[in-house]
């Protein structure tokens, strides 16, 4: 094959797996956690808080200095109602989850998940490139209001100080169905067939 023909065929494919990525604003998708325990908790129950929903590898230095600085995060701000829900996917990371939250000091319940339900609900294509830790915010109202690119922010929504003025803002805004119907109604059109 070409260099031509292999540099267009690069170019469609990216332009392909960006165009399939998920809008930001939208409905959290549901998304079941598993937990060490054999207990399971679904994204929705934690409705009605701010939720900082972590996609680390249990071997990652980066996944595990968030994850330090969100045990200090959640307990400063879980009073108020943020919530980290923090999911390892990599491989057999149900094998490393304990061990991984008492080596980082962790204060929140870590749980674990396949790739690919993981991939599906970030909208990450199985053959495109990610940076892990993958971070999505998520509003009272169940409102994916931020999510980290899958590779390539520049570190600055992969920072504590984004967090924390994250957490800040979300926690700000009162909870409310209406507030973002219309948003919802929008991206529910965009996925019907």
């Amino acid at each position: 094959m070409s260099i031509f023909r292999t540099a267009a065929l690069a170019a469609v494919l990216t332009f392909t797996l960006q165009a399939e990525a998920p809008p930001v604003l939208r409905p959290a998708p549901e998304f079941v956690v598993h937990y060490t325990d054999g207990s399971q908790a679904l994204l929705s129950s934690f409705k009605g808080k701010v939720v900082a929903l972590t996609f680390i590898y249990t071997t990652c230095i980066h996944c595990q200095h968030a994850s330090q600085a969100f045990a200090k995060l959640y307990t400063e701000y879980s009073p108020r109602g943020f919530q980290v829900v923090s999911v390892a996917f990599n491989d057999m990371a149900n094998l490393f989850v304990s061990d991984f939250v008492k080596n980082n000091g962790i204060t929140f319940k870590v749980g674990y998940s396949p790739l690919d339900p993981v991939l599906q609900f970030l909208g990450i294509s199985p053959i495109e490139r990610y940076e892990v830790p993958q971070i999505v915010w998520i509003d009272r109202s169940g409102m994916i209001r931020a999510q980290t690119p899958a590779i390539g922010d520049d570190g600055k929504m992969r920072s504590e100080p984004y967090w924390r003025e994250m957490i800040e803002t979300l926690l700000k805004e009162p909870v409310s169905a209406k507030k973002h119907a219309g948003a919802r109604a929008s991206a529910a059109k965009k996925s019907e067939p």
